[in-house]
């Protein structure tokens, strides 16, 4: 379910992770943002197909640098998407360091949910 308490949530999740950052180039990060793009589709039939949500993260030491952001959803996530159910509850904890990739130069970040 794609709606303001969800991208809110992502905010701070976004925010713990880059604090885990072990990277001197991300030192001092935060997000102060998660939006839905609007060219993107997040129908079940269209999410189904690549088990991808796309969203635009607004991340760096100011807050304001545009990121891709990428949910990948794995079995567990894409089960309640499909019933419009929350999907908090399988995101990764944020000191997995195996399901959060975030690439400073690309300005991507990538999630993979449960």
């Amino acid at each position: 379910m794609l709606d303001q308490d969800f991208c809110a949530f992502l905010e701070y999740q976004i925010s713990s992770a880059l604090q885990q950052l072990q990277q001197d180039e991300g030192k001092g990060y935060w997000c102060d943002g998660v939006l839905p793009l609007p060219t993107q589709d997040y129908s079940i039939q269209a999410v189904n197909r690549t088990r991808e949500i796309i969203l635009k993260a607004f991340i760096g030491k100011d807050g304001q640098s545009a990121y891709i952001l990428i949910l990948k959803l794995g079995n567990k996530a894409f089960s309640r998407y499909s019933r419009n159910l929350d999907i908090t509850a399988h995101m990764p904890d944020v000191t997995d360091a195996g399901s959060w990739n975030i690439d400073m130069t690309e300005k991507t970040m990538e999630i993979r949910f449960r």
